[in-house]
């Protein structure tokens, strides 16, 4: 049976990322590694690999993973919309929906939209975009 790990992202500029996850919204920085060789290119799939990964944790202990290549590839999430194949996005939990997205909002973030119920019955819940224009959703925890 597996179990989750991490999640990883692969982003254009690290120190912006980590700015954005660690300051903006709240990560806590675990490490910093520098990796390259023939083992990382093997595993990546990428000849002449060259990583600089940052490891943070969120309050829950869920780990996220930024990976910045020396070499980038030929694509981005940037400008795809939600709904192209193999767009991926993170989602967080939060405890006032409402608040968090006018904290973050006046922060800079770049909302899709403001928070909506999508399920009725439930909180709301709305799409943002980090600097590399990944998607990442916010959801309030629906309350017991």
């Amino acid at each position: 049976m597996l179990t989750a790990w991490h999640t990883g992202l692969t982003v254009s500029d690290l120190e912006r990322s980590v700015a954005f996850y660690r300051d903006t919204l709240g990560m806590a920085e675990v490490r910093r590694a520098d990796v390259s060789g023939d083992g990382i290119a093997r595993m990546v799939g990428v000849p002449g690999a060259h990583l600089k990964i940052c490891t943070l944790r969120l309050a829950d202990g869920h780990i996220l993973e930024l990976i910045e290549y020396a070499a980038r590839g030929p694509h981005s999430a940037a400008g795809l919309a939600a709904n192209s194949t193999g767009v991926p996005h993170f989602a967080f939990y939060c405890d006032d929906v409402q608040r968090t997205y006018e904290e973050l909002r006046a922060k800079g973030v770049d909302f899709l939209a403001s928070p909506t119920t999508v399920v009725p019955g439930r909180p709301g819940a709305c799409y943002f975009r980090d600097p590399d224009g990944i998607l990442l959703e916010l959801n309030q925890r629906a309350r017991q």
